[in-house]
């Protein structure tokens, strides 16, 4: 049976870090002003499989392997720092430094690849499977099915980050007309690279 008041407690809580700017944020504004509304849905479609993905895998058991093996752990970090890595390097070494005439027209990449960055950026970070290792356990009742409780948790706390998502792509997409000139362009590329980089070498630390 599901306690409301820790169930209020943990979507409060839930909402807060859904709200504390990261590299997903990042992500989704970086896609809404450089392709679009469709495409920054699609990222944030991504990040949120990502995040379902690895609250499934803690329902089952396998957040406490990560936990106990160091070795799975490690490999899991160091493959996401490296993928973060490459892509702020990339945005730093190769920000777009033209655009189309019609700057209301999304460029820069398809759909699919910003849902697949997304979703490739969250798999490859074990502390997202660590945290909610960590911080789901806090919010379950006593005697209930942990691994259910523990899925039911993990997807509140993904539709709190979609609806954040949405709202940022909201409020970024009227102003794509300005955001999309080239030089904003080349300036927004290499900020998101750079705190691409430095989310690297944090998820590597």
């Amino acid at each position: 049976m599901i306690d409301l008041p820790i169930l209020l407690a943990f979507i409060g809580a839930a909402t807060v870090l859904a709200l504390t700017p990261g590299v997903d944020t990042a992500i989704v504004l970086n896609t809404a002003v450089t392709n679009g509304k469709r495409a920054a849905l699609m990222a944030a479609f991504g990040i949120g499989l990502g995040c379902f993905a690895w609250g499934a895998a803690v329902s089952v058991g396998l957040g406490s392997m990560l936990q106990a093996s160091e070795a799975a752990y490690n490999v899991v970090k160091y493959l996401g720092a490296l993928y973060l890595l490459m892509l702020g390097l990339w945005l730093l070494a190769q920000p777009r430094s033209s655009s189309t005439e019609d700057v209301s027209a999304p460029t820069h990449c398809s759909s699919w690849q910003a849902f697949s960055r997304g979703l490739i950026v969250n798999l490859l970070n074990p502390k997202v499977g660590i945290f909610y290792l960590t911080f789901l356990p806090q919010f379950i009742p006593q005697g209930e099915p942990v691994a259910l409780y523990a899925l039911l948790l993990a997807s509140i706390h993904v539709l709190l980050s979609m609806v954040w998502f949405g709202a940022l792509i909201v409020a970024t997409v009227p102003l794509g007309r300005f955001l999309r000139k080239p030089t904003t362009i080349r300036v927004l590329d290499r900020l998101t690279g750079g705190i691409f980089v430095i989310f690297a070498a944090r998820l590597a630390s």
